[in-house]
């Protein structure tokens, strides 16, 4: 709980590079230390900021952005969680020419991987970032490249994660709510009820499976089954609020759970 630098930080620092944090790329001044540095192309890896054009303008070969999606499908600022939201069977990475546009630039590079069934945010954002490691390597080596206008067909925007959206809605289907618990692993957690007690759900996977949205339909060393929907989840873990994150096992031996009970509101 102590703060620290990025990995990225710690790394360009031990090998003596500069490292520059402005607040905002508007300021003069800040434009100025970019200016000064006289490169050739500029990187963007999630970088939460809007670049102004006077520093789209100042390399050469302009601003490269590292985007977790295929555009232009999931533009915007979650394209990983959305993609997995909507039960897309594969997703990847662009390296796109950044313009003033939200993610509309041209595309040099492309990369796709499938999407697992038990992919959750942090793994396919792993997964994602090591692919757009290696494109961006390729990109930055070949420039300049040719490039790729996105197509106006297929456009989807990637809201940013709202803590709003984790409540389960246990009426829903069991793959839906299973695509969100692994969409909101690990932020900001798929969250219910239990007796009036906060519950995050980490892990688990659709079953079948009937009864009262919300009504545990089994509880075992393989997890608490719960009825949704259609369909039922098979929990597998779970987190008390204040609590740490435990196996269904761990969970069950320190909180008494039967079948009958209800997670969410009850009916």
């Amino acid at each position: 709980m102590s703060l620290q630098s990025s990995p990225v930080k710690q790394l360009v620092q031990a090998r003596g590079i500069p490292v520059f944090q402005p607040l905002s790329l508007k300021d003069a001044a800040a434009q100025e230390m970019i200016r000064a540095v006289g490169a050739e192309a500029m990187v963007v890896a999630a970088y939460g900021l809007i670049l102004p054009q006077a520093v789209l303008d100042m390399p050469r070969f302009g601003c490269l952005n590292i985007h977790a999606s295929l555009l232009p499908r999931w533009r915007g600022a979650a394209p990983i969680q959305r993609a997995i939201l909507a039960g897309d069977a594969e997703t990847g990475v662009c390296i796109m020419q950044m313009e003033a546009g939200l993610d509309t630039g041209p595309v040099l590079l492309s990369g796709s991987i499938p999407i697992a069934a038990d992919d959750t945010a942090a793994s396919l954002h792993d997964k994602l970032a090591m692919l757009g490691g290696q494109l961006v390597v390729t990109a930055l080596a070949g420039l300049p490249m040719p490039q790729k206008a996105q197509p106006a067909e297929g456009v989807t925007y990637a809201a940013k994660i709202d803590k709003a959206e984790s409540a389960s809605d246990w009426a829903r289907a069991a793959a839906e709510i299973d695509r969100a618990v692994r969409a909101f692993n690990p932020f900001p957690g798929a969250s219910t009820s239990l007796d009036g007690l906060a519950v995050k759900i980490w892990r688990g996977r659709p079953e079948t499976g009937s009864g009262s949205p919300g009504q545990i339909l089994a509880v075992d060393r393989d997890g608490v089954l719960i009825a949704c929907g259609t369909g039922a989840l098979r929990v597998t873990e779970l987190q008390k609020a204040g609590g740490k994150r435990l196996s269904a096992a761990q969970f069950v031996a320190g909180h008494a759970l039967s079948s009958g009970a209800f997670f969410g509101v009850a009916p």
